[in-house]
């Protein structure tokens, strides 16, 4: 079963979504705006592979809205926000099983999905 998290304006969402579609592979969407994930989903993200680095984005408006880079926050401290603020997280995060992927990367898609 794939779920894929994210926010349905986001055009990396979006990409990924149109991937799944094209190819007629079957998926669950999570909004964050309408289903929040916690603490305990980022824990099952970094356990399944991903990075911190990978998910807290630091590029995002969200980022610089709340002036994060000024709290030099270490990896719990980026887990708690993550937690709380979930458009911090990098988009989409695409689980699959016991494995995840943050961001679109088609070709990794592809390597991933088509096979």
């Amino acid at each position: 079963m794939i779920t894929i998290y994210g926010i349905t304006n986001c055009d990396s969402v979006k990409k990924a979504l149109a991937f799944f579609k094209k190819h007629d592979i079957a998926y669950t969407f999570v909004d964050f705006k309408t289903n929040p994930v916690g603490e305990a989903e980022v824990d099952r993200w970094l356990s399944q592979g991903a990075e911190m680095q990978q998910l807290f984005n630091t590029r995002g408006t969200t980022y610089r809205t709340l002036k994060l880079k000024e709290l030099n926050l270490d990896d719990g401290g980026k887990r708690a926000w993550l937690a709380k603020e979930n458009l911090l997280i990098k988009r989409p995060v695409v689980e699959t099983g016991n494995h995840v992927i943050v961001g679109f990367n088609e070709p990794l898609y592809e390597g991933k999905f088509l096979s």
